[in-house]
C-alpha cells in the first residue's frame, strides 16, 4: 500500500506539530458547537483509583494536566540528559547562543506580561505564561519549510526549546507549588534515593525504574510539589550506559519508545482537553483585556525581542559565533517560531489560574495563547520562506551545480 502524493510531501518531523493543531481545532469547534455542554461533562468526569485506604479521585482533566502531562515531562528530562551528556549541550562553545536566546526569550515575555498585568495581584501569577516554547509546534512549522532549511538552524532552534524547557520546569518546582506535605516529600525523597542506588548498582533493566517513578509520581502528587516533575526526576536517573545485548543506552532506547506516545497520544489529548475556548460573546475588546493582552505580546512581541536582542548582543560581543548556514534572517524568523507557546503555555495557565482557584481568568489566559501564538507562527513562517527562498540563487551560483545536492539536504 502506497502513500498518497499529499501525504509524501508531509515532512515525518511535521507530524506532531499537525496532530496538535488539529486537536486544538476540533476542541475549538466542539466548544462553540451544540456539543459543548457534553464536551465540558468529560472533562469535569472523575475517575478514581482506589487500594485500602489509599484514594485518588479527580476529574478526567487533571488526571490528563497531572498524570499524562508526566510522562511529557519524563521525555523532556531524558532530551534534557541525553543532550547534556553527548549532544549539542555538552559543547561549552555551541551551547553559549542558544542559552543566552534562551534567556532572553524567557525574561523579555514575563517582563511584557508583568507590567501589562502590573496592577492586578491575581493576573501577576500567570507571569510565566508567555516565556515557554511549545518544542513540537515549532520544530513542525520549521519541518514544514522542507529541506531548505539549514540543519544549523533546526539545531538552534531545539536547544533554544530544551532550555526553554527546563527553565519552565524551574518554574513550575518554585512558583506553581502548593502548600508541602511534609510526610509525602518524605516518602518522595527515600524513592529518589532507591532510583539513585538502583542506577548506581548498574540496573540498566526497565521495570524497577517504572515501579519507583509511579511511586514518586504518587508521592510527589500528594506532597503538594507539582505531579508532573517526578517525570523529570526519574529521567535524571536512567542510565546512559547500554542494557545488556545492546549497543545503545538504555536512555536513547527509552526516548525512542516513549516519544511516538507522547506526540501521538500525550500532547494531542491535552491540546484537546485545554484548548477548548468559547468565542461566543468574544471581540477584538476581550483580546485588549490586560491577560490575554499580556500573554498575546509576551509571545508575539517578548520572544522575538527577546530571543533575537539577547543573540544578537552575544553575537556581535564576540561570545557567540552565528552557526554555519544560518543567516540574520533565519535568525530573526526562528525567533518569531520561539513565540509558539501552545503547550506549555497552557499547561503553566492551568497552574496559575485553573488549579490556583482563579478560573475567571481561564478564558483570558487561552484566548492570548491562542493569539500570541497563532502570530508568531504565520509570520515566523512568512519571515523562513523568504530567507529560504534568499538561499535559491547563492545554492545555484558557482560551478553551475544543482540547488540542492545531496550534501545540503542531509
Amino acid at each position: 500500500m502506497t502513500s498518497s502524493p499529499a501525504s509524501s510531501r508531509i515532512p515525518k518531523e511535521a507530524i506532531p506539530g499537525l496532530l496538535l493543531m488539529g486537536a486544538m481545532l476540533v476542541a475549538l469547534i466542539i466548544a462553540n458547537s451544540p456539543f459543548a455542554p457534553i464536551y465540558q461533562r468529560l472533562l469535569d468526569t472523575y475517575a478514581e483509583i482506589s487500594i485500602g485506604a489509599f484514594e485518588l479521585k479527580k476529574p478526567l482533566l487533571l488526571w490528563i494536566n497531572d498524570g499524562l502531562m508526566a510522562v511529557f515531562f519524563f521525555l523532556v528530562g531524558l532530551e534534557l540528559k541525553r543532550e547534556i551528556l553527548a549532544g549539542e549541550l555538552s559543547d561549552r562553545r555551541k551551547v553559549v547562543l542558544p542559552l543566552v536566546a534562551a534567556v532572553g526569550g524567557i525574561g523579555v515575555p514575563a517582563v511584557i506580561y508583568a507590567w501589562i498585568n502590573r496592577g492586578d495581584a491575581m493576573a501577576l501569577n500567570g507571569w510565566a505564561i508567555p516565556a515557554a516554547t511549545d518544542i513540537a509546534f515549532a520544530l513542525g512549522v520549521l519541518a514544514l519549510l522542507g529541506k531548505r532549511v539549514p540543519l544549523a538552524l533546526k539545531v538552534f532552534l531545539a536547544s533554544v526549546a530544551v532550555i526553554d524547557d527546563l527553565a519552565a520546569i524551574i518554574i513550575i518546582a518554585i512558583f506553581y507549588t502548593s502548600q508541602l506535605s511534609v510526610s509525602s516529600l518524605g516518602f518522595a525523597c527515600a524513592i529518589v534515593a532507591a532510583l539513585f542506588v538502583v542506577n548506581r548498582i548498574g540496573v540498566t533493566a526497565k521495570t524497577p525504574y517504572l515501579l519507583l517513578s509511579v511511586a514518586l509520581w504518587v508521592a510527589v502528587l500528594k506532597s503538594g510539589v507539582h505531579a508532573t516533575l517526578a517525570g523529570v526526576v526519574v529521567a535524571a536517573f536512567i542510565p546512559f550506559r547500554p542494557a545488556k545485548g545492546s549497543d545503545k543506552p538504555v536512555l536513547e532506547v527509552l526516548e525512542h519508545d516513549v516519544h511516538p506516545w507522547v506526540a501521538f497520544g500525550v500532547l494531542p489529548i491535552f491540546a484537546f482537553a485545554n484548548a477548548g475556548v468559547s468565542l461566543a460573546g468574544l471581540s477584538l475588546s476581550s483580546l485588549l483585556q490586560p491577560v490575554p493582552l499580556g500573554i498575546a505580546l509576551g509571545l508575539f512581541l517578548g520572544k522575538q525581542i527577546g530571543v533575537f536582542g539577547a543573540s544578537m548582543i552575544a553575537l556581535k560581543s564576540g561570545l557567540a559565533r552565528l552557526p554555519t548556514g544560518m543567516s540574520w534572517l533565519h535568525l530573526y524568523g526562528v525567533s518569531l517560531l520561539c513565540g509558539i507557546g501552545f503547550t506549555m503555555s497552557l499547561f503553566i495557565g492551568s497552574l496559575a489560574f485553573e488549579q490556583s482557584g482563579n478560573a475567571e481568568y481561564v478564558v483570558d489566559d487561552r484566548l492570548g495563547i491562542l493569539a500570541g501564538s497563532l502570530l508568531s507562527g504565520i509570520l515566523g513562517t512568512v519571515v523562513l520562506r523568504i530567507a529560504t527562498n534568499r538561499d535559491k540563487p547563492k545554492a545555484a551560483e558557482g560551478d553551475g551545480a544543482p540547488a540542492e545536492t545531496p550534501a545540503q539536504s542531509s
